[in-house]
């Protein structure tokens, strides 16, 4: 039996992380409950585990009376047995037979022992994660059930529910994968772990530890605002002035945004510069679209009117409204795009096309004017046509057309490199 019960509690102690004492504990209650039940013994029945050997023994307290009169008593002549000098009436605490007791503790204890210790392992979850949330934490998928994927970490098991989960992302059993501890829930079966992917703080905390200066504390994150799987913006601001925190969290070469991106399987993100300024602070939520005015509504609380070019609209909305969804949601104030088509005549319109181009691709506004008049009024447009094209119908010759398409280009891959 001791062999037995030394070969349980090293297991659970090693294997399953419960403390040894509080295993014997466990041990100790659940063949006194048992006891109790099936053998004829008073309630002060106590059992004792020898903390060395692990020998067990149980002791029930009787009263001394002249004869044996019922569960809890025992006759004088037996007590004397036990202890010569016993007197009538006083209490004697008499040892349970080894034998009979290792039947009960075979037969009758077995649920309640393992009852104890899987609240002792609960309790330990509960205790080891719950000074846990808002880490994050690797592990491995053990189980798919209805999209929540079962992940195994070490000892514990935690869950990531479907509405958790990053939509694009698709697991197989035995993938390896890091995700945030979102919150540690008390539930039938105990507490539970529950990680999440797709929670703004997933990737305010992975900049924390991708961005030493996050870390430090000389940059801070202001806001989160994401569509999992789809894009992020992350607004942030430096408590020193010879720090760029955009620059900072891109890093050299945009290494550590690129690794972040790489985590969240290219969810693109946007990092924005944080302002008190409203007005300042949208424009640069709204990148990589240009605005050409933003006013605050004076009726309206926290609302802001933006006006952009008629060419800049679908860019400052974004795919399915993305863009002006996140930069409300960053920003706390409700954001309303107008297009200023209407009000802008159309030859302001060109000669704003004209001057826009001229600047951007470093050329002349004839060549610019020549452009636009064969209807390449933005860069994109430039690039999205072939070189023979834009030499057949502006005339122009190879060189200046090649350089023209390679400008664009360059001035293209800018404008998405801030936005990002």
């Amino acid at each position: 039996m001791n062999n037995e019960l030394l070969s349980i509690i090293s297991y659970l102690e090693r294997d399953r992380g419960v403390n040894r004492e509080i295993i014997i504990q466990a041990i100790e209650s659940a063949i006194q409950q048992a006891a109790r039940k099936s053998l004829e013994v008073s309630n002060d029945l106590r059992v004792e585990i020898d903390r060395k050997t692990l020998a067990i023994k149980a002791f029930d307290t009787v009263v001394v009376s002249d004869d044996d009169t019922g569960l809890g008593f025992l006759a004088v002549r037996k007590a004397k047995t036990l202890k010569p000098d016993v007197k009538q009436g006083e209490t004697l605490e008499i040892e349970v037979p080894p034998a009979k007791l290792g039947r009960i503790a075979a037969q009758t204890a077995r649920q309640m022992i393992l009852q104890k210790i899987r609240e002792a392992e609960r309790k330990n979850v509960y205790d080891e994660y719950k000074d846990r949330i808002g880490d994050i934490v690797s592990g491995t998928i053990r189980q798919i059930a209805h999209r929540d994927l079962i992940v195994e970490l070490g000892k514990t098991e935690a869950i990531l529910p479907a509405k958790e989960r990053i939509p694009t992302e698709e697991y197989n059993v035995g993938d390896r994968i890091r995700a945030y501890v979102f919150r540690v829930q008390a539930g039938a079966n105990g507490p539970a772990v529950v990680l999440s992917r797709a929670c703004p703080e997933f990737v305010k905390t992975l900049f924390r530890l991708e961005v030493s200066e996050i870390a430090d504390g000389i940059v801070e994150v202001m806001g989160v605002a994401r569509d999992p799987g789809f894009r992020s913006k992350i607004a942030v601001k430096t408590l020193d002035e010879k720090v760029d925190p955009v620059g900072a969290c891109v890093g050299l070469r945009g290494v550590r945004v690129r690794n972040i991106v790489r985590e969240l399987n290219g969810e693109k993100i946007d990092i924005v510069r944080w302002s008190e300024d409203i007005k300042q602070y949208v424009a640069q939520a709204l990148a990589p679209a240009r605005l050409e005015g933003v006013v605050i509504d004076p009726n309206e609380t926290r609302t802001v009117h933006v006006t952009v070019a008629p060419d800049q609209l679908s860019l400052a909305i974004g795919k399915r409204g993305q863009n002006v969804r996140l930069t409300s949601k960053i920003t706390g104030w409700r954001v309303d795009i107008q297009k200023s088509g209407e009000e802008v005549t159309f030859e302001e319109q060109r000669e704003t096309a004209i001057e826009s181009l001229a600047d951007v691709l470093d050329i002349s506004e004839e060549t610019a004017g020549m452009l636009v008049a064969n209807g390449f009024l933005t860069t994109d447009g430039i690039i999205e046509a072939e070189i023979p094209y834009l030499q057949e119908v502006t005339g122009l010759d190879e060189m200046t057309v090649r350089k023209i398409w390679a400008a664009a280009q360059a001035a293209s891959g800018v404008v998405e490199e801030a936005g990002e």
